[in-house]
């Protein structure tokens, strides 16, 4: 069974993760900041963390080092609130959104996703993350 935690501060996008990803052959486990995920990764090891960049306490880049140092193996997928835009759709808030994840990957993030993205597109990173060939 795969085992996924998610952290996210936000309840409702924390909630529609959980049911969204929970399969028969999948346990999702929820956080809703940086300092409870650790302390569910230290009691229950899990194959893949989704994280928000900005909580409460801990933002996400810090705890994506943390997970790194004490976990190697998880897999994690960072995931933040604004978006891409275009030219034409200039938000500076987009820019802020581009910038944390960017340093999520640099902080050892497997994969980043902007908010809002789809369901289908997060279950084809999961897929690709805890492939068989990729462990």
């Amino acid at each position: 069974m795969q085992r996924i935690l998610v952290i996210d501060d936000e309840t409702l996008v924390r909630e529609a993760l959980q049911r969204v990803l929970a399969l028969p052959t999948v346990s999702v486990l929820a956080a809703a900041d940086a300092g409870a995920g650790l302390a569910t990764l230290r009691e229950s090891p899990v194959d893949l963390v989704i994280i928000d960049v900005v909580l409460p306490g801990m933002d996400g880049v810090a705890a994506i080092k943390e997970i790194r140092r004490h976990h190697p193996e998880v897999r994690i997928i960072a995931i933040s609130g604004g978006g891409n835009c275009g030219l034409n759709a200039y938000r500076p808030e987009a820019i802020l959104t581009n910038a944390y994840l960017a340093a999520c990957t640099s902080a050892g993030a497997d994969a980043i996703l902007a908010k809002p993205f789809e369901t289908a597109e997060l279950r084809s990173l999961i897929a690709q993350l805890l492939a068989p060939e990729r462990a």
